[in-house]
């Protein structure tokens, strides 16, 4: 499976991964701000931006496994590997098949736990009703949900972008998705086992990833960083306090970077 992938600079190699229903745009602050310290690779998922959408089950293992394979078209043995939501659902995913192709874990606006019945029955519908409807469902339902209060009311650009990204998402990469995130297991054990450092974020206004400090709590080596004024798109909504904290992380989980 090939993916699409923007990348920027040189150096340790920082696969991040985006959230749903977005895609590797926007990640373009990162790009531009983490560039200078190291090599970030922004891949879209499969059936966003432009990756094209296959046949197979929905699946959050297979998109790891996709994330495998674009390190071996890019020669990479070993990354630290990021994502924000989906993008950590897809993380941990791969801590749990690829443990030795890691340098570094980031989990940003992400959770650990398994959905509960009622989460996935609205995963299901909110799939079946792009299916057949469109995105509209995604504007009403999903976008406020991805942002915090602070940018609503003071970052109508910031906003508008994700707004735009969101409206963008192909229909059927939205239901494969929302059903291969539906599917995917507690990750707990996973976090348990990382032999590699952990950077867990989440915005202070974030009301859809609780358990951010029990992530911590679960890695052998982790450290956590709240980032003031933002919601659950934190890198976007603040990305200078979300680059801040990514470049110290390398910095210290592979000091020749420095």
């Amino acid at each position: 499976m090939h993916l699409y992938s923007r990348s920027a600079g040189s150096g340790v190699p920082v696969l991040l991964l985006h959230a749903f229903p977005l895609s590797s745009a926007m990640w373009l602050a990162q790009r531009e701000g983490l560039s200078a310290r190291c090599r970030v690779i922004t891949p879209d998922m499969r059936g966003f931006g432009g990756s094209v959408l296959h046949d197979e089950p929905p699946s959050i293992d297979a998109m790891a496994d996709d994330i495998a394979d674009l390190l071996d078209a890019e020669g990479i043995e070993r990354a630290v590997i990021g994502g924000l939501s989906m993008g950590g659902y897809v993380a941990m995913a791969f801590c749990r098949r690829h443990p030795d192709r890691l340098l570094g874990v980031i989990l940003a606006g992400t959770k650990a736990t398994a959905d509960t019945e009622p989460i996935r029955d609205n995963r299901e519908r909110i799939a079946s009703t792009v299916t057949e409807q469109g995105s509209g469902i995604l504007l009403d339902e999903v976008l406020p949900g991805l942002v915090g209060t602070t940018t609503k009311q003071r970052r109508g650009m910031v906003f508008g972008r994700v707004r735009g990204l969101v409206q963008a998402a192909p229909p059927g990469a939205v239901a494969w998705a929302s059903r291969a995130m539906a599917g995917r297991p507690d990750s707990f054990d996973t976090l348990r086992d990382l032999k590699v450092p952990a950077l867990v974020i989440v915005g202070e206004e974030d009301v859809l990833a609780p358990d951010a400090e029990a992530m911590v709590d679960a890695v052998p080596d982790a450290r956590l960083v709240v980032i003031g004024a933002a919601g659950h798109l934190c890198a976007v909504e603040q990305p200078e306090a979300f680059n801040r904290a990514v470049a110290s992380f390398v910095a210290e989980v592979v000091p020749t970077s420095g």
